[in-house]
């Protein structure tokens, strides 16, 4: 997937985000990890917006509810997701994809969907029932879908 200026400068900034915090790649577990999470994103969320010099994230893109789109790039049609637990048998994958598909709906442009996870997202994703999910939300509403996994001690090549 191309990824547009915004968005490749949102992965870096969360893979510096990540490296620089420590603990971030421990699992912590419910509770602690979620703290650890929120305040990651809320770190992420402010230094994107000095980056971009706007707040692009919180996106209520998704029709009359409560659904919101992580940051979310009008003008390169692409949502951005956090999906730190990706890597766990039960995720927010099919939620992720249908509130892009809800923004769709809204009459919102949105044609990519990037997935940002912790390690293990992007291989347990490649596995025959999210991968059926995938092609054929590609195919069918063309949503093109990627997951992103964050790695320890890499800047990813966008």
């Amino acid at each position: 997937m191309d990824f547009g200026e915004k968005t490749s400068r949102l992965l870096l900034l969360a893979q510096s985000l990540a490296e620089k915090t420590q603990g971030f790649f421990e699992v912590k577990g419910p509770g602690p990890g979620d703290l650890a999470a929120n305040e990651f994103v809320a770190n992420l969320r402010s230094a994107a917006k000095q980056i971009f010099g706007g707040d692009f994230s919180e996106a209520k893109i998704c029709g009359e509810n409560k659904f919101s789109i992580d940051f979310y790039f009008e003008d390169e049609e692409t949502a951005v997701e956090l999906s730190f637990g990706l890597d766990k048998p039960l995720s927010e994958y099919e939620r992720d994809i249908f509130k892009c598909l809800l923004a769709q709906d809204a009459g919102h442009p949105v044609r990519k969907l990037l997935l940002v996870s912790k390690p293990g997202g992007q291989k347990r994703l490649d596995a025959p029932g999210p991968r059926a999910i995938k092609d054929w939300v590609e195919r069918k509403h063309n949503l093109e879908i990627e997951v992103w996994d964050l790695v320890t001690g890499e800047s990813p090549e966008t």
